[in-house]
Formats: structure tokens, sequence, C-alpha cells
């Protein structure tokens, strides 16, 4: 077994005691949300909603993350080379509370050095961090092109703006003034505008521990290096009767991980996600290409193959002209060869600047996870991949079904992947434009799903808007009471009941297919073709209902946990007490949040039947631990503001934050240029 070198074994046993914290924190937080108030977590109340347990011992309840059978931590603590006779007592401190108790004393003990070892080990993690902030500066977005993509979605929002939103906007306008009885009905789960990152509860998490400034930027970053390294490390689980079968990149892995970051106060979406995740699947990947070319080095020793391992530069920050090449698999998986192949002029450009013991550091942390690391079923690189999974025939009614990737990190060792899913649209483009500005470091991919019905139930409604009945009802007043009138099911006017049988018969059918396709999404998930790696969804109206069926349909089986690690609904058309919410939570391993607007009649109307009585997503809090309920009322005129506002709210969102945030000034400035 490989050592991971860069900690000393003190240094690992306080970095795997801090890992098994966070992660039992990351399952608390399920259903305890940060800034929320809420009773101090007890030891026989402290599982999650996987629960229902009251033992006093992790050892006695098998659905905790930490408890052996999720096979989530041993393999970590093997991987640190960490005494198995302290696994035990890890996993119960993990489980105890409260645990600001324990993370203090741990961040102390992993700040302090080993002897003789200690002037290596910090040579080390000097060269280790330089490589990390040269893969970060590389990475950074181009503000040229940062800007002319926004420029791009403002014509797609100013142009969306012409086409559909006058008569909703009018009924908007005419509404600003009266808070609907929803609002009313908003319980302490509901995100506050004015500052959701800052209420009274879990608090301590919010911030830095106080202890972390014993710690320097060097020990930070390795520690988060050698504990992803540890994640993807496919060592296996003693315990036959572990839930855990998936190999890869684990959703609830990376919750922990980010969550142990903020105590840290390290920047998850520079240091983290751009550039210690893209050092590590480089590493991985550049360590299976040199299996795989053992014998061709035997043959030719003299091969640049065969020189580059032997100068020890596995996992040095793989760079070609400030762009990572395409050396990870997943969703992409024949750019792996033609990537790798363009790497050999360009891997010793940046000895000059982290020096060789960068490179001796950075292969020694790539060298502990070689022969551990099963890349191709971590990173899916033998798989067909997201693109390749279009529908090929009709299955269960669904006639249209495939991906298409959007953006920029495509092959680029990217540990994450997104998908976005559109599900109001006039046409074919509107799957795409609505994501096309959006930034971020992921993979992404839309999912371009029954366009045909889309279209037709999107068109139907905008007819209706634009119609002299439609314009008479609002030059009425009639829409000030609709939904007050829904939610209390009283009678609704006739001229509403006629406009829902005009609706009704495509909504039906788009509701249906988006059922089913959210069936096929999950079914792809299961399948792996998104790499194994952590997926976050997020979807709008009938988009936002295919992720919730996708959620429904892996809850069907609880060990399909850690696939998702964050969704977001937006507008959902989707019955809050005749669904199993708690269900679906269960598949997020991070954050869960449902945007709704009260002021969103048109889905009230489209989607009346039984549902009205139940509650709808869409235009009310959900009240289910766990879901952070955001209102965008200000932001959205109706329904199809969806179309142009989505990216605005998802900025506003802050989803890289591990705590719940919705900034007030973004959506003051949102308010004020829709007005």
């Amino acid at each position: 077994m490989a050592t991971t070198h860069v900690l000393a074994p003190t240094q690992s046993y306080a970095a795997g005691a801090l890992f098994a914290i966070a992660l039992h924190q990351a399952q608390v937080h399920q259903t305890c949300l940060l800034g929320f108030p809420t009773q101090e977590v007890s030891s026989e109340d402290r599982t999650s909603s996987g629960s229902s347990s009251s033992s006093d011992s992790v050892s006695e309840d098998p659905a905790l993350w930490v408890h052996q059978k999720s096979a989530l931590l041993r393999p970590v603590f093997r991987f640190l080379e960490i005494d198995s006779a302290a696994w035990l007592g890890l996993e119960e401190t993990a489980g105890s509370s409260p645990p600001k108790h324990h993370v203090g004393a741990f961040l102390r003990l992993l700040s302090e050095e080993e002897g003789d070892s200690s002037s290596h080990g910090s040579e080390q993690e000097l060269a280790l961090s330089k490589a990390v902030d040269v893969t970060a500066i590389s990475m950074e977005t181009d503000s040229e092109s940062s800007k002319s993509k926004k420029e791009k979605h403002r014509e797609y929002e100013y142009e969306c703006r012409e086409k559909y939103s006058t008569a909703e906007m009018q009924s908007h306008s005419e509404s600003a003034n009266m808070h609907l009885e929803i609002q009313q009905e908003t319980d302490s789960n509901v995100l506050s505008i004015e500052d959701a990152s800052h209420g009274s509860g879990c608090r301590f998490d919010e911030k830095p521990i106080e202890e972390e400034t014993t710690l320097s930027y060097q020990r930070k970053v390795a520690v988060l290096y050698v504990l992803l390294s540890a994640c993807l490390a496919d060592i296996p689980e003693d315990n036959e009767k572990c839930t855990r079968r998936r190999k890869g990149y684990d959703a609830r892995h990376r919750v922990a991980l980010r969550l142990l970051a903020t105590w840290l106060d390290i920047q998850w979406i520079k240091v983290v996600s751009e550039a210690i995740e893209t050092m590590v699947a480089c590493s991985a990947m550049a360590v299976k290409k040199a299996e795989e070319s053992k014998d061709e080095e035997t043959k030719s020793k003299g091969s640049k193959w065969a020189k580059w391992k032997r100068g020890g530069i596995i996992g040095a920050a793989a760079l070609t002209g400030g762009a990572l090449m395409a050396i990870t698999g997943g969703l992409a998986a024949p750019a792996i060869a033609a990537g790798f192949g363009a790497l050999a002029p360009t891997l010793g450009t940046l000895i000059p600047v982290i020096g060789a013991s960068g490179f001796a550091a950075v292969a020694s942390a790539a060298g502990s996870i070689a022969g551990s690391v099963a890349v191709a079923a971590s990173f899916g690189a033998a798989g067909a991949g997201l693109t390749g999974s279009k529908m090929a025939r009709r299955t269960g009614s669904v006639d249209e079904f495939e991906f298409k990737a959007v953006g920029e990190n495509h092959n680029q060792g990217r540990l994450a992947v997104e998908i976005l899913i559109s599900g109001f649209i006039f046409d074919e483009e509107d799957f795409i434009r609505p994501w096309e500005g959006k930034i971020d470091n992921m993979e992404r991919y839309v999912l371009q799903w029954e366009s045909k019905n889309l279209i037709a139930v999107s068109t139907a409604i905008q007819d209706w808007l634009t119609s002299r009945l439609a314009m008479e009802l609002m030059k009425q007043g009639a829409m000030l009471t609709v939904l007050s009138t829904l939610l209390a099911a009283l009678a609704w006017p006739a001229t509403l009941v006629a406009a829902a049988d005009f609706i009704d018969s495509k909504w039906t059918i788009a509701v249906n297919r988006s059922d089913k396709a959210g069936k096929l999404l999950a079914e792809v998930l299961l399948k792996g073709l998104q790499g194994n790696r952590p997926v976050t969804l997020i979807g709008y109206s009938l988009g936002a209902r295919v992720i919730f069926k996708c959620l429904e349909t892996l809850a069907e089986n609880k060990d399909n946990a850690g696939i998702v690690e964050r969704v977001v609904l937006l507008g959902a058309p989707i019955s809050i007490k005749d669904h199993n919410w708690e269900a679906a939570r269960e598949m997020v391993a991070g954050r869960f949040i449902n945007a709704y607007s009260t002021n969103d009649w048109i889905l009230g109307v489209a989607f009346r039947a039984s549902l009205l009585t139940q509650g709808l997503a869409g235009i009310q809090p959900v009240n289910v631990p766990g879901i952070e309920n955001v209102d965008v009322t200000d932001l959205v005129e109706g329904h199809s503001s969806y179309l142009w506002v989505t990216q605005q709210i998802l900025e506003q969102l802050e989803l890289d934050t591990y705590y719940p945030v919705f900034s007030s000034k973004l959506s003051k400035a949102a308010a004020e240029f829709s007005s």
C-alpha cells in the first residue's frame, strides 16, 4: 500500500478525523439547514433524514454516512493509513454532538509538525500549493469571454421580453402591491431575501473555525488534496454488507469536502473545484495512461512517455497555453488519447514556477493513488457518455431525449457534472439559450426532451394570454385574486375554467411525458453515463418536474444516494402533499432549493386539478426539513419569465457556497431592471 507522503502520520489521522466529522455534519444538514433556528442536535437524534434510529452509537445505526456499512469513511481511513484500531473511535467522535468541541482540537493536531520529517513535508506542501495556484490562475475565466456571454444573454432576455412577457407583465404590475396569502404560510424554512446566509441556528459551520488560523495555506491545500485523492481511491471495503457499490466520486464525499473547505477558509470554486479536483483528475488519468503504456515503454525506453514518468511529472498540472488538456473521461472518452498525446511539449513549462520539488510533490501525491484509483470506473472513461445517450428508439412513449454539451469545460478534467433542463419553451433554441451565459466550473449539459409537446403547451398558454378574453380579465383585475382563490379551493370564474380546459389536454400530455423523462434520466444516472461524478440538476417549469421524478425513481432504492449533489427547482409544477419530498431530499447530498413565485397564476391555472388543494411547489414554499425555499416573486413577472431570469436567480443563489444564500443586493437590482 502506497503512503500519502505529503502528510505525516499524525496529520493524516487529524485529516481523517476532520473529514469524518464533516461527512456526518453534511448528513445532518440534509434536514437541519445552516442559518435557521434549530435545537442543538443531541446524540439521540443526531441521525439525518435517512434514519429514524435513536441509537447512542454510530456502530448501531447503519443509516449514518459515517457507519461502516456506508463504505464512505473506512476506505478513506485505509488510504490515509490510519491505524484500524482507531477507526471505530473516530466514527463515534464524528457522530457525537456538538462537533465544534472536536473540530478545533483536530485542527490544532493537524498543525503540529513531526520531527525530522517536518522540513521535507513543508517543502512538499509548498510545492504542491504553488502547483495548485498555477493551475487555478490558468483556469480563470477570460473577462472578455465572460462579457460576451453576458451580453449574448441580455440579447436573449430582450427578445423573450418582447415576445412573451406583455400579458403576464401587466398582471404582474397590477398585483405588485398585493402580498398573497401564500406568504403568510411561509414558515421558518423559507429563506429571507434580506440576509439568507446569516440567520440563527447551526452558525458555527457558516464561517471558518477559529483554530484554522494556526494552519498554513500550504497545509490546508495538502489536506484537501490528499482527502480528495482518498475519496477517489478504489480501495475495497472489508464489510460485505456495505451499501455503496458505485466507484468514483461520491456526491456525499464532495459535500463533506465543501464543508471542510469552509472550516479551513479555503475558496471552493477556485482552489478546490477548479484546481485541486482538476489536478487529481489529470494525475489519475496520467497514472492510467502510464499503466497502459508499460508495454510500449519496454519496447522503447527512450520514448517521451518514459522520460515524463522518470522525471516524476505524473500529476503536474497538465497545461497547454493556459488550457487543460483533454485527459479526463466520462462524457467525452474519445478525447482522452488525443488530448494526452498533446501533453508532451508542455509538461516542463511549469518547472520554473513550482520548481523540481513541485513536480516531485505532485507526483508523490499522484503516486499515492497509482494502482488504487479505478480511473475507468471513476470517470467513466470506458462509457459512451451523456452525449452518446440520444434515444435510438422510442422508449416509454418518450420520443425525444438527448443531451447536448453547453459551455467550455468539456474534456478538461472536471470532476462534477451539471445537467440543465428547460420545461417551458417556444422553439428548440430555448433548451440551450437560457443556460448559455452561465459561468461555473462544471461540465454542463442540457437535456433536450419532448420539444414537440413542450412547444405545444407553451404556445397554447401564450395564445390564451394574448386573447381578447384574457386581456379583458386582466384589465378587470381578475388575476389579482386568482391564486388566493385557487389555494382556498373556491369556485373558479367560468372564464378561467374555459381557459384551463383549453390548455388542459396539452398540459396533461406534457406532464405525463415529463414524468417518463424523469425516469429515463434516473436510468442514465444509474448507468453512470455521467462518468460516476457528482451531478447537479437544475430545471424550471416542467424541467423541474423531470428532476423531481428522477429523484423519486432513485429513491426507490436508498443505495442510490451519492449520485446527486445539488438540486434547484424553479417554478416547479409539483404538488407538495401528493409526493414524497422527504424521500427525494434523501437522494440529494447537498443543497436542495425550491424557488417559487407567488404571482405565477398561469402555473396555477395550467396545473389546477386536484393539486391545487395539495399545494404547488412553484407558487409556495415546501414545508419539508432540508428544503431551501426561496421566494423569487420580485424577479418573476410570469411563468415565461423563467426563460430569461433563471440565470439571474442562480447567480443570487451562489450554489458553490455551502450554506443557504440568496443575495439581496442582486435581487433588488434585478427588480429595478425589470420594473
